[in-house]
């Protein structure tokens, strides 16, 4: 995924996430989702309007990609700008650690209830900001990033206690595959030379010299 990208990292929504807002009667129902395509965020926009088909506004936005080159907002029958773009604008700008602004591979529809009060412009366009700044303030996000994958052999006796060592040194293990022979784990790396070697230096120590690591290309893991 993105594998043409020049950002290393980047935030997400872990999943799914819903919150509600109610403002001057009218139901302001969030709902966010982790996507990594178009098609998968016109999918929830479309699923929302077949559960909440007696909704006035399923108004939308979304930002894809490392590099959030696509970036897309609707604002569903609401006067032009008043929905849609504060929606974009809340996930674009939103800080997800000091001086990072890099939310993407994010789905935002908000279903609105009308209540019979209208808001005029500018109480819409606070309404729909506020509705997914709210959201989001909830949500939970996660960190991804783009990771050099080595895959390290080990004796099925030793895969165990080496995997230990490397957790405890901070290292991200993203799993073991169980071969015929040997057991490989497979760690991930923040893709740079000098980490690399410190790994591998690391490695010998561990496993007396017994492996250096295999390079299987780079991944995008999230981080937990």
């Amino acid at each position: 995924m993105h594998s043409d990208s020049v950002a290393t990292a980047y935030t997400t929504v872990d999943g799914d996430f819903v919150h509600e807002l109610e403002i001057k009667r009218s139901r302001f129902i969030t709902y966010l989702r982790r996507v990594e395509s178009e098609d998968q965020a016109r999918g929830l926009i479309s699923e929302l309007r077949k559960s909440h088909f007696d909704a006035r506004h399923h108004c939308s936005a979304f930002i894809l990609g490392a590099d959030r080159m696509a970036m897309r907002s609707n604002d569903d029958g609401e006067p032009s700008g008043t929905a849609g773009i504060p929606m974009l604008d809340a996930l674009a700008k939103r800080e997800t650690g000091p001086g990072h602004t890099d939310l993407s591979d994010i789905v935002a529809v908000v279903v609105r209830y009308f209540g019979g009060i209208l808001l005029g412009a500018g109480g819409l366009v606070r309404a729909y900001s506020e509705s997914v700044s709210s959201a989001l303030d909830e949500a939970p996000l996660i960190r991804r990033q783009r990771l050099r994958i080595l895959g390290v052999d080990a004796d099925y006796a030793a895969a165990g206690r080496l995997e230990n060592d490397l957790r405890a040194a901070g290292v991200q293990v993203l799993g073991t595959d169980y071969g015929p022979r040997l057991a490989t784990l497979r760690v991930g790396l923040n893709d740079e030379e000098t980490v690399i070697e410190k790994f591998r230096d690391r490695l010998a120590t561990l496993s007396a010299g017994a492996s250096r690591g295999e390079n299987l290309g780079t991944e995008w893991v999230d981080l937990r």
